[in-house]
């Protein structure tokens, strides 16, 4: 896909956003009214995770025309979806991060959920510098420096030794984060985490954390503008927004010590090289094998989170079961890594356990 098109969609998503967030406080209702009145092809009403939100719009009007049933997403952040499934004013929600063991029980209070992983993409880290190189080499620990404020300036002797030979501006290092509750912050602060004691004992892991220094911007949307628009700065946002923006990305040192291009193919790579599916479908790919070489080192799952008993059982396992089969073709040319045959597999022991 052009990255004209991928910016068509993106701005799309932006204004169903601001829809969504129009029509928030009526989702209540709405959900809450045909969540009682079930029946066949009752509307989904559903909400979350930003980085998946270009591919949901292609699965919500292709599965619309093949199965007749209407899907409302609100592209709000992951924080948001899972706030919004806990409180059940949606059908669904969307993370990036899987669900805490606290975020479960508050969840379950209200009835069992599950969390099915549905989609496989990447969170890159993007930057803006005026008279910079592009493709700049970066790895765990300039990073964690940047957002920990012990790395300031482009011309940093951490950074310049990465690069061997490429003319490093003296510019003031502005780094940008979510400011709302977001699965690519899970995604990035996991990944930091993994690769810098310093950054796992002061900032941690989650979809909200407090950085030390930065500055903040809701969704990714608000992300890649703040990027674009202030010389110097350095964010994070998902691959499909950072493609539809123009940024420039870095290659980000995996741990074989190589430097992937950030794409499908590289965040499918980091997928192969993990296997191992916990006992709530939760996948973690920040800690990666010596050997894969290929693989991508911030790629990450996004969940689907379902009650296991509700009205909409048919409609809403018919939509995950496209999502994870025929809708998956989607991914490619939107930046996501088709799902690995053994996530499909638990996939499916999951979708069968909604509605009893």
């Amino acid at each position: 896909m052009s990255k004209r098109l991928l910016s068509v969609i993106v701005a799309a998503l932006a204004l169903s956003v601001a829809l969504a967030a129009c029509g928030s406080s009526s989702s209540d209702s709405s959900s809450s009214g045909s969540s009682s009145g079930g029946g066949a092809n009752s509307p989904l009403v559903g909400a979350g995770s930003t980085l998946v939100a270009p591919l949901m719009s292609k699965w919500q009007s292709d599965f619309n025309s093949k199965a007749e049933i209407t899907v409302t997403y609100g592209a709000i952040g992951s924080g948001g979806g899972i706030e919004q499934i806990t409180s059940r004013t949606v059908d669904f929600g969307a993370s990036d991060a899987p669900l805490t063991e606290e975020q479960f029980e508050e969840a379950d209070a209200q009835g069992e959920v599950v969390q099915i992983p549905w989609a496989l993409s990447g969170t890159v880290p993007a930057y803006n510098l005026e008279g910079g190189p592009k493709g700049l080499k970066l790895n765990g620990e300039i990073l964690s420096g940047i957002y920990l404020g012990t790395i300031t300036s482009w011309d940093d002797p951490a950074i310049a030794k990465l690069n061997p030979g490429a003319s490093l501006p003296a510019t003031k290092i502005t780094p940008v984060y979510r400011s709302d509750g977001s699965g690519d912050t899970y995604a990035f602060t996991n990944y930091l985490s993994t690769v810098s004691p310093e950054f796992e004992s002061q900032v941690g892991t989650s979809t909200q954390v407090k950085f030390p220094t930065g500055v903040g911007a809701e969704k990714n949307d608000g992300v890649a503008a703040a990027i674009g628009q202030t010389d110097g700065a350095i964010g994070y946002v998902g691959l499909a927004y950072a493609a539809s923006n123009e940024l420039s990305v870095p290659l980000v040192e995996n741990s074989a010590g190589a430097f992937p291009e950030p794409g499908v193919k590289s965040v499918e790579a980091a997928a192969a090289a993990v296997e191992e599916i916990g006992a709530n479908n939760e996948i973690s790919l920040a800690e990666l094998p010596s050997t894969a070489e290929g693989a991508y080192p911030i790629s990450t799952y996004t969940y689907v989170i379902v009650p296991l008993e509700t009205e909409k059982a048919t409609e809403m396992k018919k939509f995950i079961e496209y999502a994870i089969t025929e809708g998956q073709s989607y991914g490619p040319d939107l930046e996501f890594a088709p799902l690995p045959k053994q996530v499909i597999a638990a996939d499916k022991e999951a979708i069968a356990k909604i509605g009893g």
